[in-house]
């Protein structure tokens, strides 16, 4: 399922002032599709919030950025987006210059700041994702580039422990790839420092290490939670998610944080030297990994 959508309702903030809800944009990262979002977007739906989920391209931040900027454009009233793991990423640059984007959630996330890359982040903090990923080269409209996905005897224990094997076979076999370039490709905007945030620490997460997820998280000033979940957080447990993303759609207007000047000088301490060749090719990809549960529906309590 590509996009997932209810009406706005009105809505009591905790102030007590009337207003509309905003709308909930759920984006999912690298080896997934929407449907990944399944069990939050339905709880969100049941209590009473439009909700999108939108396809993921998967062909490199800019360009998924850019896609996701436009499908904000669509959107009336205030929008609270949410990013998991790669789509973290997207949602830190497509909310740059969008004066309706009220909040950003990370879920197990990557954040780069300006000039960092998913490549630059995972470099400093390793995970067991270097060795659960395979390239494979494609060609499109005479552009080619190198794509990765996940080895399916890897994928159970790196990234959706916490699922039943049966969920995670599915989950195998009906990834989709991500090129290369989600991950090289340097961040231009970082919209958390201008945005309040909300993250969700998964602390079992061996796709993006725990520890680069507070580092983040810190760094942005974002309301920190952390529960004991894999990678794929929103599928294992949508409950905990949700909860998290209604903290940051019922939160009242907050000053935007204060914080220093962008750290390039991160990204230039962490990068090909490194990560050589496809060795940082592979490590990188956790970095976007995983909603990974593409047409997954996991039931509602």
């Amino acid at each position: 399922m590509a996009l997932c959508a209810s009406v706005a309702a009105p809505a009591t903030a905790d102030g007590g002032t009337t207003t509309a809800k905003p709308t909930i944009v759920l984006v999912h990262g690298a080896f997934a599709d929407a449907s990944s979002w399944n069990g939050v977007a339905e709880r969100l739906q049941r209590r009473g919030y439009a909700v999108m989920a939108p396809a993921n391209p998967l062909r490199g931040l800019y360009n998924d950025s850019a896609y996701l900027a436009s499908v904000l454009d669509s959107i009336k009233g205030p929008i609270v987006l949410v990013g998991h793991s790669y789509g973290g990423s997207l949602i830190s640059s497509a909310a740059a210059g969008n004066p309706r984007v009220k909040s950003l959630v990370y879920v197990a996330a990557l954040m780069p700041d300006v000039g960092e890359s998913g490549m630059s982040l995972a470099a400093g903090f390793p995970s067991e994702l270097g060795t659960a990923t395979r390239s494979v080269p494609y060609r499109t409209d005479g552009v080619s580039g190198t794509d990765l996905y996940l080895k399916p005897d890897r994928l159970p224990q790196v990234f959706a422990a916490d699922l039943p094997e049966n969920t995670t076979r599915l989950m195998a076999v009906t990834q989709r790839p991500v090129a290369t370039t989600a991950f090289s490709q340097k961040a231009k905007e970082a919209a958390w420092r201008h945005l309040p945030s909300w993250a969700l620490v998964a602390r079992q997460d061996k796709t993006i290490n725990p520890d680069q997820e507070r580092f983040e998280a810190k760094r942005a000033g974002s309301h920190t939670v952390e529960i004991d979940s894999s990678h794929v957080a929103m599928v294992s447990h949508p409950e905990a998610v949700t909860d998290l993303v209604l903290q940051a759609a019922t939160a009242a207007d907050t000053a935007r944080p204060a914080l220093p000047a962008t750290g390039a000088d991160h990204d230039a301490r962490a990068t090909t030297a490194l990560l050589p060749g496809i060795a940082a090719a592979s490590l990188i990809a956790g970095v976007g990994a995983l909603l990974l549960g593409r047409r997954l529906r996991r039931p509602a309590p």
